[in-house]
């Protein structure tokens, strides 16, 4: 049986992730600084195997008897108020190649998630693995250096693995309301309205968190040591939607649900969850691009994703039915990485290096 650790266990996708490796038959052990620990949607069986310490603490120990680590942890989203982006994004690229050195030198495989937000500016081309990177943000320049740290270090004896997601969607535990087939599936179910930050005009592909795992599952199982660094665009060609479309599929399972623009209505956003501080003026996103996702078909005969836009807004208004989401639950920051982390630093449980101060459970 392997044994995999995966940082960032307690996140949005570390949440089903562990669970799901789990019943795949391996031995899982989470890894958590603990930012969103109590930040539960609702409740359901995880994993109590978590060792609860900043990534940048690990130590041989925390790696002993480990085949496979998948690193998940970092900051996502930005800009954070007050701070710099060196100050946000240096320590995560910093971590992440200590740990993958520590990787290459107990023979540990490295499975990195990475994101299709690389490309940032695409045309009206399908972007694969070998196209230009334009990122537009901190978060996604974060995540083309982490690449090319990983690049620099693979040889014979590591050969990492680079999985560039698209923009997960769909149901966990400790769910996302910040990113958008979430956002705007949860207000159309609370509010019978959907308020768009943007024109809609951007394109952006879309991965259900349960296909995230699955091509993480495939990676583990790869029997993968070319002596450099595997890329791999993880999604569907058919969940390459326009934001505009995608609301629109969103309003057919609200009845009586409005699509609205926050630059003509911005009286609508009286809890300022919705605007997005990389949209200026509420006018056209620059992140804007397509991705192909043929060579994934290929490294993992068979893969396909299971999930369409369509089918996973079913399943998310299906689990709001179950636990009666309302307004104040869909608001609550505990679902904003932005704002619970502000939260965290503002009112001093982290220091300006994002290490704890004092405990966050208030």
């Amino acid at each position: 049986m392997k044994k995999i650790l995966v940082t960032g266990s307690s996140g949005y996708i570390g949440t089903v992730l562990v669970p799901y490796l789990e019943n795949c038959g391996f031995e899982c052990i989470g890894y958590d600084t603990g930012f969103f620990k109590d930040c539960f949607l609702y409740n359901e069986p995880q994993s109590k195997k978590i060792i609860w310490k900043d990534v940048r603490d690990i130590t041989d120990d925390d790696l002993s008897g480990i085949d496979v680590v998948v690193h998940l942890s970092g900051i996502s989203n930005d800009p954070l108020k007050k701070m710099d982006n060196s100050k946000v994004y240096d320590p995560v690229r910093l971590y992440s190649l200590m740990l993958a050195k520590k990787c290459k030198e107990k023979g540990v495989r490295f499975i990195f998630a990475s994101s299709c937000s690389v490309y940032g500016i695409g045309s009206d081309e399908y972007l694969a693995e070998t196209s230009p990177t334009n990122p537009q943000t901190g978060y996604s320049i974060n995540k083309l250096q982490i690449e090319e740290d990983l690049k620099s270090i693979s040889d014979k004896n590591f050969s990492p693995i680079a999985l560039r997601f698209a923009t997960a969607f769909g149901s966990s535990p400790r769910i996302r309301f910040d990113i958008v087939i979430n956002m705007l599936t949860g207000m159309a179910f609370t509010e019978n309205r959907i308020i768009l930050n943007s024109d809609g005009t951007a394109w952006r592909p879309n991965i259900h968190v349960l296909d995230f795992c699955e091509a993480i599952k495939r990676s583990i199982d790869l029997d993968y040591s070319d002596g450099e660094l595997l890329i791999l665009n993880v999604g569907d060609d058919k969940n390459n939607l326009q934001v505009i479309e995608i609301a629109k599929i969103i309003q057919e399972y609200n009845t009586g649900c409005e699509i609205k623009f926050l630059k003509e209505n911005p009286e609508l956003d009286d809890s300022g969850l919705v605007a997005d501080r990389k949209v200026k003026g509420g006018g056209a996103d620059t992140r804007n691009y397509k991705v192909s996702f043929e060579k994934i078909k290929k490294v993992f005969p068979g893969f396909e994703c299971k999930w369409s836009v369509t089918s996973g807004v079913r399943e998310m208004i299906e689990v709001f039915n179950k636990i009666s989401l309302t307004s104040n639950m869909f608001k609550n920051r505990n679902f904003y990485r932005l704002q619970q982390m502000e939260y965290l630093y503002e009112n001093k449980f982290l220091s300006d290096e994002f290490r704890w101060i004092k405990s966050n459970e208030v």
